[in-house]
């Protein structure tokens, strides 16, 4: 069967009539850069801020009518919403939200604060954490990996969305492969490994595949996999956010009712100048810092024993102790680090009873404090003139 282009997904949307009814979503503009993967169609559709609700049909019969399409997989369609020329209204959410789904039961976490000013949360979980770092090759997504399995290895019910985009690195590091199943063509239903709930846009499109999106289609696609995500029940959502203070950033600080941040950097001041950039980026947006975890803080020679202090050390505890956040603790640089990454089993949950899985968890412990009888505050909205 040929493969499905470009011309036949937009060919097939000109069956879309747009909000005026008489003209369709391709011929008014409203249909983002169509992007096609392994039979799964990606795509956003542009509407008014003040009708993105009203207007959720028009997106259902969008991804009707591309699933219609022989050779198609699957389809993720979403509502982007853009403000009106000259309103001076807030910007709406860029995706509108559609619910995923899960029962209500017990949960150790604080549960989720009711929607406001547009900031909905996602049923059943009950507190969002990103992981960020303000430049990458920090450690910050094997930070996340491990923070994530040392708040499960303290009692907690765990999942964690890669919100990397463009570099998704969970599959990998949690060695989970294949392709997430859906319930009624709709809802996707997590991948699982070492008891953890995970969604990537990894597993969605093989590894190699070059994502080459402008912002509204990752805030789309964001947006789609925490909300159309069968997460059920969990305590923590861990967010491994992509490294600097971009788009992605900015969708999961606007839209999502993030209880905190936490924030990875390495001892050397290169590292700590960015990573300050990343804690005002959050300051401004009113996410709570949860603390900063000083990564690859120091190297311990496997054949001597010896400490080397490679990068420096003690700047992040220096930073959090200058701006008055808390420090929440100092990860060595290892081999087994390395090794456990590469291979997809990490130590938190290979080595439970080390010294390094150990300072996992008095980490996690250190965030879950943070997080005590906290609730996660409904994020601003940011306007872009």
């Amino acid at each position: 069967m040929a493969a499905v282009t470009k011309e036949q997904v937009l060919e097939t949307l000109k069956t879309v009539r747009g909000p005026d009814l008489e003209h369709n979503i391709v011929e008014l503009g409203m249909v983002s850069d169509v992007f096609i993967s392994d039979g799964k169609v990606y795509f956003s559709i542009t509407v008014p801020a003040d009708r993105a609700k009203e207007l959720e049909p028009l997106r259902l019969a969008a991804e009707r009518v591309i699933k219609e399409i022989p050779g198609v997989q699957g389809a993720l369609v979403a509502l982007t919403a853009d403000k009106k020329a000259g309103s001076t209204q807030s910007q709406a959410p860029a995706a509108a939200p559609h619910g995923a789904h899960g029962s209500h039961g017990h949960s150790h976490a604080p549960q989720a604060q009711q929607p406001r000013a547009g900031k909905i949360g996602v049923p059943g979980i009950g507190a969002i954490i990103a992981v960020a770092s303000g430049k990458g090759g920090v450690g910050k997504s094997t930070t996340a990996v491990n923070l994530a399995l040392g708040l499960q290895a303290n009692g907690l019910r765990v999942g964690i969305l890669d919100a990397d985009i463009y570099g998704p690195s969970m599959p990998r590091l949690l060695k989970i492969s294949g392709r997430p199943t859906q319930i009624d063509g709709r809802i996707i239903n997590p991948m699982e490994n070492y008891g953890l709930k995970v969604m990537s846009m990894g597993f969605l499109v093989d590894e190699e595949t070059a994502m080459i999106w402008r912002g509204p289609m990752v805030q789309s696609a964001l947006m789609q996999m925490l909300r159309e995500v069968a997460w059920g029940e969990l305590d923590v959502l861990v967010v491994d956010m992509p490294p600097g203070t971009g788009d992605a950033q900015l969708t999961m600080a606007q839209q999502v009712p993030l209880a905190g941040a936490v924030i990875v950097s390495t001892p050397q001041d290169l590292a700590l100048i960015d990573a300050r950039k990343g804690l005002n980026m959050f300051k401004k947006v009113e996410v709570p810092v949860l603390g900063i975890v000083e990564n690859m803080s120091y190297f311990i020679a496997p054949d001597t024993g010896a400490r080397y202090d490679i990068f420096g050390h003690g700047g992040a505890r220096k930073e959090a102790e200058r701006i008055g956040v808390p420090f929440l603790g100092e990860v060595p640089l290892t081999m087994n680090i390395r090794e456990t990454s590469d291979a997809g089993t990490p130590l938190v949950a290979s080595e439970p009873n080390g010294i390094v899985a150990g300072i996992y968890r008095d980490i996690a412990s250190r965030v879950w404090q943070q997080l005590g009888g906290q609730q996660p505050r409904p994020a601003p909205a940011i306007v872009f003139e």
